[in-house]
């Protein structure tokens, strides 16, 4: 199965794209980061002008204020030693870098001279397959439960046990795909994910027992559980620093997946019998993955990732790499195999019994996958996590941002993961906020699975996409209560309040369809903002091991979300919202404790 997925591979070469090499003095004149910086950047970069504006010198390479963090706006000089100068940047501790790590950021600056083009933006759309492919499926799941409630009948209770499976093939898939994306390379996971996905989501359809549907569902949540790890890295390996905002961006395709699975729910669920309508909507999102994953195998040349090719000793592929971008942008590039080993070469420290020349062969040799395999679980290790609690604000920050992707993940789920159970009862059951007693094992039957609640849910649907696009442009804006912070402080109350009067005051169908749509808008402002904020918090030596927690405590939490939802007292339609708001709300305190700010700052 895998020599099927990366039989689209073929190794690249700098002779292929001809035209794009140019001299390292001359490529001021080419470089977008450079064209594009205004004097005003330059002026606000040297003096550290603040949101208040207030002045101050400041150094760009060395920040005090984060300890983590490197201004904009200082240009390079576009020389060997200027390059050198570029690469020593962030280093404040005197740590010894790897060459792996040195040419890593030549490739960085490499790419944020070629600046965004046609590549790029294909990328995005590709990449935001998987996003697309995330919440089709997840919330598409929860839009069979109770179908499946009436099929098999199950009470409306018990059937939330499906989203647990689904839930730990999520957690499996994330950590599985994250090493072996390391391993194998991001292409062979780029494509296998989406596939897996297909694949098992189109099987769901003809499963003949609650039993079968939960295993299939656990199998295709195995693919999904890559798409946000994988493609999220891919895409921030390819962008350039001055356009981080679109890995904000990059999350109204989650959105646009929940509106595909309610519209097509809305059609077939909501207008054929309970035991065709979800099979039917279930064969038809599994065939929209397949055609994705057929779009990205068949359709886009997709390059490897450059560090890949690094790690592996693939450092000519790696260079080729960079020279296709420009090549695809109809840009011109600078980077060379000779100026990243002259560049490293006047970094590193041999010892006196290492020749110059033996050092050239030892930085082209490959990591071993037993090094990566070790260095990855690393990230887990306490030698690894220790440094993320090195100083008071680091650590406080890191404490709050795991504390806030711990609660998140839990009480998003026990909202969401059931919103069409919970619209299904159109206020009747809330009894004013108190819960009713169950009457019988099984609440939910076909006359229940009516039309309007599709309607209801395709329309909240709607009302997310602009949430997405809101905080794209929210989180680059000064003022003090915008920005990565406050927008996403400000997304976090608005949801936890809504989730409170969506169940205190949700008494009617017009009332409950309201609430939900303002609680999709903020949502999609909370998730998009997070997703592109945490990995700018952490410091770049250990981003990984922050983020990879933080997306561990994320799935964990949101495997124990449907227990708790399927084993609390009563009629179990209104207690696990109040325990969403709760959650919530807990991490909307934590946000506003977050001691850093990283708008207009570039990733080291």
């Amino acid at each position: 199965m895998m020599n099927i997925l990366w039989s689209g591979y073929r190794s690249e070469s700098a002779a292929g794209y001809p035209g794009v090499l140019i001299p390292l003095g001359e490529a001021h004149l080419h470089s977008h980061s450079s064209k594009s910086r205004l004097p005003s950047d330059l002026d606000d970069a040297l003096t550290g002008q603040d949101g208040e504006g207030a002045h101050h010198h400041k150094d760009p390479a060395n920040d005090e204020d984060t300890g983590m963090l490197l201004e904009m706006g200082t240009e390079p000089e576009y020389s060997i030693e200027g390059l050198r100068r570029e690469v020593r940047r962030g280093n404040k501790g005197g740590e010894k870098w790897t060459d792996y790590e040195m040419k890593s950021k030549l490739i960085n600056k490499a790419i944020q001279d070629i600046g965004m083009g046609r590549y790029n933006w294909q990328l995005f759309v590709l990449c935001g397959f998987g996003w697309f492919a995330d919440n089709l499926w997840m919330q598409g799941i929860s839009l069979t439960l109770p179908s499946l409630s009436a099929e098999f009948d199950i009470s409306e209770k018990t059937v939330r046990y499906t989203t647990s499976f689904l839930f730990g093939g999520l957690c499996f898939g994330s950590f599985i795909w994250g090493i072996g994306s390391d391993v194998l390379g991001r292409r062979l996971a780029f494509n296998a994910t989406l596939f897996i996905t297909a694949v098992f989501g189109i099987a769901s359809a003809f499963a003949t027992s609650w039993a079968g549907v939960c295993f299939f569902y656990a199998a295709l949540g195995f693919g999904v559980g890559g798409n946000l790890p994988v493609d999220g890295a891919l895409f921030l390996e390819f962008l350039p620093d001055a356009s981080s905002s679109l890995l904000t961006l990059l999350s109204v395709w989650w959105p646009i997946g929940q509106l595909c699975s309610s519209l097509l729910a809305w059609y077939f669920i909501g207008h054929l019998p309970a035991e065709q309508g979800w099979r039917h909507f279930v064969l038809s999102i599994g065939i929209i993955t397949l055609i994705m994953f057929l779009v990205r195998f068949c359709i886009f040349q997709l390059y490897e990732s450059p560090k890949f090719l690094l790690s592996r000793g693939r450092q000519a592929e790696a260079v080729a790499v960079v020279h296709g971008i420009a090549f695809r942008n109809g840009r011109k590039t600078w980077l060379t195999e000779e100026i990243l080993d002259a560049v490293v070469d006047g970094l590193s420290s041999p010892s006196p019994a290492t020749p110059r020349r033996r050092q050239h062969v030892t930085t082209r040799q490959r990591l071993s996958t037993a090094t990566i395999l070790k260095q990855r679980f690393a990230s887990f290790s306490g030698d690894r996590l220790r440094p993320l609690f090195s100083n008071h604000k680091l650590g406080l920050t890191t404490a709050i941002i795991w504390f806030c992707w711990a609660t998140i993940g839990m009480g998003y789920p026990l909202f969401n993961a059931f919103l069409p159970q919970y619209l299904s009862h159109g206020g009747n059951n809330n009894n004013g906020g108190q819960s009713a007693p169950e009457t019988s094992t099984r609440t939910t039957n076909p006359e229940i699975i009516s039309a309007e609640t599709y309607r209801n849910y395709a329309i909240t649907s709607i009302a997310g996409v602009p949430g997405s696009l809101l905080a794209a442009y929210a989180v680059d804006m000064k003022s003090p209560f915008l920005g990565r912070r406050g927008t996403l402080a400000l997304s976090t109350l608005v949801s936890a309040i809504f989730l409170y009067l969506f169940v205190k005051f949700g008494t009617t169908p017009g009332w409950l369809l309201t609430f939900s749509c303002i609680e999709a808008f903020a949502q999609n402002i909370m998730y998009g903002v997070l997703y592109a904020f945490t990995p700018e918090i952490f410091p770049a030596p250990v981003r990984g091991a922050g983020t990879g927690v933080a997306s561990f405590l994320n799935r964990v939490t949101g495997l124990v979300a449907p227990i708790l939802a399927a084993t609390v007292p009563g009629d179990g339609t209104t207690t696990p919202v109040y325990l969403s708001a709760a959650l919530i709300l807990a991490a909307f305190v934590g946000m506003v404790m977050i001691p850093i700010e990283t708008r207009g700052r570039q990733r080291l």
